[in-house]
């Protein structure tokens, strides 16, 4: 259960304590979780793979990090997050130190199924930080929280200079050190959310495991999960892939690469607190509206592929060049990077406003959808360059899902409005 409950008089900055170390444990979770956007570089390098075989190395750790966020967020509600937080830094730290002593693709694929529960700690600091604060600062909160999506940043600036000097084996072990330091840091410096004490205090149990699952039925829920497919699974994505897209479109070396993707990682990350805060004063909803419209028009842009035109004019053939240079690209990535972070904080602004007591299992599954985004895509991407030979048709997919999300989203809302405004006209029949 994830009822609210207001914190003794003694622990009145115990919200802030618990909003901040969990805010630094999951920038810390998500560094190790985006770990092979860079040495997967090398790895591909030095093993010769295909670019869907880099795609999978690459999403393996994602599509781990998904599928345990529901089952995560359900054991926070039922154990708390200062267990389950701390127990799933320290799992993933032994993976990502085994990972430096795999040889083969196959032992580096199972490697990475246990480094990506670094990305399951997610749906744990959900449930726990929303446990500490009420619903009108819910979604500040969790914005908040969320600006650790910003490790993926850190895994950019540092790797490529670490991987240049030591090889990407000293990447994954230092990574998992710091991981599980971290994991000594929050256990010691956490405490237990509001909810686990008193239940403590007053011997009450928590609801049946099955039962924690019963909203799950709502196709509410699952539209949620898409909105979210876009707005962190394509972030991820982008953030795995776009030092390979710079390298392959551009030319880039890997550490100029590994900056301008850090470049895209930091406002998609921080700018998630501005979004919690939107969310909190003109409505999620208004917010995924700019989200999902201003999201179209730049991976519309970004998809258009370099080509050459000859048009047949009055005195002759005359010839157009069109390109996304790289300075364009950046820009209009950062702008999609920017409202991918408000909507990413809108989704969740919703989760504890529709389903209180069920913020672990709802949480978890529309984390677990938008973290398969992240598996997924960038899978897809390497897929579609396979197929297609073009580099923009990434975007092209990115532009097809946040149409598709547009119109759910707008369809579902215009049936609620229809339906709020005849609710009273049924009640009078009655």
């Amino acid at each position: 259960m994830t009822t609210t409950l207001p914190a003794a008089p003694s622990q009145d900055n115990a919200p802030v304590r618990a909003l901040a170390i969990s805010t630094i444990a999951f920038t810390v979770c998500f560094a190790v979780w985006t770990i092979f956007s860079i040495i997967g570089v090398r790895i591909k390098q030095e093993l010769g793979l295909s670019e869907t075989q880099f795609g999978l190395l690459i999403g393996t750790p994602i599509l781990t990090g998904s599928l345990v966020r529901i089952v995560l967020g359900v054991w926070t509600d039922r154990f708390g997050g200062r267990l389950v937080y701390t127990a799933t830094m320290l799992a993933a730290a032994i993976a990502t130190f085994l990972l430096a002593f795999a040889q083969t693709y196959t032992q580096m694929l199972i490697a990475a199924l246990g480094v990506g529960l670094a990305g399951g700690s997610f749906a744990v600091g959900v449930a726990y930080v929303s446990r500490f604060f009420p619903a009108g600062k819910q979604g500040t909160a969790l914005g908040i929280f969320g600006v650790g999506n910003v490790g993926a940043a850190v895994t950019k600036f540092l790797a490529p200079f670490v991987l240049l000097a030591g090889g990407w084996q000293e990447v994954a072990l230092i990574w998992a050190t710091c991981l599980g330091f971290m994991a000594f840091i929050f256990w010691f410096g956490s405490e237990d959310d509001p909810v686990i004490r008193q239940r403590r205090i007053h011997g009450g149990q928590a609801k049946s495991f099955w039962a924690e699952f019963a909203p799950l039925r709502n196709v509410q829920v699952w539209r949620f999960g898409l909105y979210y497919f876009f707005s962190f699974g394509a972030f991820v994505a982008l953030a795995l892939w776009l030092p390979r897209y710079l390298i392959g479109v551009y030319g880039f070396d890997i550490v100029t690469a590994g900056m301008i993707g850090a470049a895209y990682s930091i406002p998609a990350s921080i700018f998630r607190a501005y979004g919690g805060i939107l969310s909190d004063r003109v409505g999620a909803r208004t917010v995924m509206y700019w989200t999902f419209g201003v999201s179209a028009i730049a991976t519309l842009i970004l998809s258009l592929p370099t080509a050459d035109y000859v048009v047949h004019g009055i005195s002759g053939p005359m010839s157009f060049h069109f390109e996304v240079g790289p300075i364009a690209f950046m820009v209009v990535a950062f702008v999609l990077g920017f409202f991918m972070s408000l909507g990413k904080a809108a989704v969740y602004k919703h989760i504890p406003a529709y389903y209180p007591d069920n913020v672990g299992a709802v949480g978890g599954l529309v984390g677990m959808i938008g973290g398969l985004g992240g598996f997924i895509l960038p899978i897809a991407f390497g897929a579609l360059n396979d197929l297609t030979g073009l580099w923009s048709s990434c975007f092209m997919l990115l532009f097809a899902i946040v149409v598709a999300s547009l119109v759910w989203m707008h369809l579902s809302i215009r049936r609620m409005s229809r339906e709020s405004a005849d609710a009273p006209l049924t009640f009078a029949a009655q």
